[in-house]
């Protein structure tokens, strides 16, 4: 049986190493925790009355910035740089975000969730 220590101190928030042509060479994409994950959603969806708006505008940035690391799971990137990474060259952001999406099990069945409920 698992102890609350055990739980607290697991390492996990697994990484990838991906390889980044456009940019050279190779990044750490790694796991969002929780907080970051209910953050992230909150942030693509906005409740105006009884309707809810998804937000897309640089939704690649967005979770990139999250994902984004260095080898040892430390981020690379904060929210100030979110409009800076948004005008890289979207192949490398297609390219990292879908890895991040794998990684955080976020798929196109996740945001028609967030707009269904």
């Amino acid at each position: 049986m698992l102890d609350k220590k055990t739980i607290l101190n697991a390492d996990d928030l697994p990484r990838e190493k991906v390889s980044v042509p456009q940019w050279g060479g190779d990044v750490f994409v790694r796991t969002l925790t929780g907080a970051e994950r209910d953050a992230f959603e909150q942030s693509c969806v906005s409740n105006k009355g009884k309707s809810k708006d998804i937000n897309l505008v640089n939704i690649r940035a967005r979770l990139c910035v999250l994902c984004i690391c260095e080898e040892n799971g430390m981020r690379l990137f904060n929210a100030k740089d979110v409009e800076a990474l948004g005008k890289k060259s979207a192949a490398a952001l297609d390219l990292l975000f879908s890895v991040a999406q794998r990684l955080n099990g976020l798929g196109n069945e996740d945001v028609e969730d967030l707009v269904g409920n």
